[in-house]
């Protein structure tokens, strides 16, 4: 999607309904700033706020997210672009986030071995030492707490059965054995146990 080109699309839509940006902030309950970072292609409508914002200015969702009107012969055309465009944005996004599950899990194991190596060979009191390394183990159980989030969410589990790929609750992720990004689970669609492979698109 191109922000520049639906912020000056609300902007030219909220100019023929005579409004300024203040009318229009405070028709959604929201601040002028708000509809100019917009308006600016600095950020988009919440989508809890898009139909209200539509509604308003007399535009489709469709017409929105493509920043023009769409035309009826043009409808189903426009709108396959732009599913397309989500479907490669979420997988850009999912793409990126899988990256940020490594640097986690780095960076927890780096703490937890800093925290435990500064309590062997740092003289202190015993109480101390134990705080450290209780410490370490606490940061490096939250860093794998939100890693195992990410690889959860981010992307599906591709059965090895029937290829049936699906997004799996956390704790079937937690507890499930593993090696790298496979586990073993079991699939929704066939009802059979396998090594599911992490993909990032449904394809």
């Amino acid at each position: 999607m191109d922000q520049i080109k639906i912020g000056k699309f609300i902007a030219d839509c909220r100019k023929k309904k005579s409004m300024t940006q203040a009318q229009l902030a405070e028709a959604l309950n929201i601040t002028d700033r708000a509809v100019s970072k917009w308006e600016n292609g600095r950020s988009m409508p919440d989508s809890a706020i898009m139909l209200p914002l539509c509604q308003i200015l007399g535009i489709s969702v469709n017409d929105l997210l493509q920043g023009e009107v769409i035309q009826m012969e043009e409808y189903d055309k426009k709108t396959e672009e732009l599913l397309l465009a989500s479907v490669k944005q979420k997988e850009e996004a999912d793409k990126k986030m899988l990256s940020l599950e490594i640097v986690l899990g780095i960076l927890s194991v780096a703490i937890l071995l800093g925290f435990c190596a500064v309590a062997a060979y740092v003289e202190m009191d015993t109480w101390l030492r134990v705080l450290l390394i209780v410490s370490g183990f606490a940061f490096f159980l939250l860093g794998l707490g939100f890693a195992i989030r990410i690889e959860q969410t981010a992307g599906y589990y591709e059965c090895a059965h029937c290829r049936h790929k699906q997004v799996p609750n956390y704790g079937s992720v937690l507890f499930a054995m593993h090696y790298g990004r496979t586990r073993y689970m079991k699939c929704p669609n066939c009802g059979k146990h396998s090594w599911q492979k992490k993909r990032v698109s449904k394809d």
